[in-house]
């Protein structure tokens, strides 16, 4: 954990708890874990750069990394069927070669079949429990006990803050 320079994370099922929720007007909201966010901050303090990687193009995703001045934000990444964007992965690598360091050095948090390959190449890859069955096969993916959307972001936030 010492050498994670860099922290990224998926969305629904990871910062949320995966849920929908619609308003009668068919207005999306999602809820969010403050843990969560102070997770990300206090990363941010130490000097590990945060970032969103999701398959939505959310305004309400859009709202929340603004609020937790995110270094960096990736709407409509996907996995690699994902027609016309990129994928996860290939976003993870453009960040870490703007910062110059590797795979190696990322901690990527994701729950479902279109975070597996980055999961599959980055130094430390977690899962929420509630993850897909296929992400917890991963091999060495660190399972959290903390549930997305109720602190599971924080649990490896304070983990990581603990070895630097």
């Amino acid at each position: 954990m010492s050498k994670i320079k860099l922290f990224l994370t998926d969305v629904d099922g990871c910062l949320t708890d995966g849920g929908m929720y619609y308003t009668a007007e068919g207005d999306a909201m999602k809820r969010f874990c403050v843990y969560d966010g102070m997770g990300m901050t206090l990363l941010r303090k130490a000097g590990i750069q945060c970032g969103i990687l999701t398959s939505e193009n959310s305004p309400i995703v859009k709202a929340r990394a603004e609020k937790l001045h995110l270094d960096f934000l990736y709407l409509g990444v996907g996995s690699k069927d994902h027609q016309g964007n990129l994928t996860k992965l290939e976003a993870a690598k453009r960040i870490c070669d703007k910062l110059n360091i590797s795979l190696e050095n990322v901690c990527y948090v994701g729950d479902d079949i279109n975070d597996i390959d980055l999961l599959s190449a980055v130094g430390l890859p977690c899962c929420p429990p509630n993850a897909r069955p296929e992400v917890r096969a991963i091999p060495n993916i660190r399972i959290l006990q903390t549930p997305g959307g109720q602190g599971a972001i924080r649990e490896i936030a304070d983990d990581i803050l603990a070895t630097n």
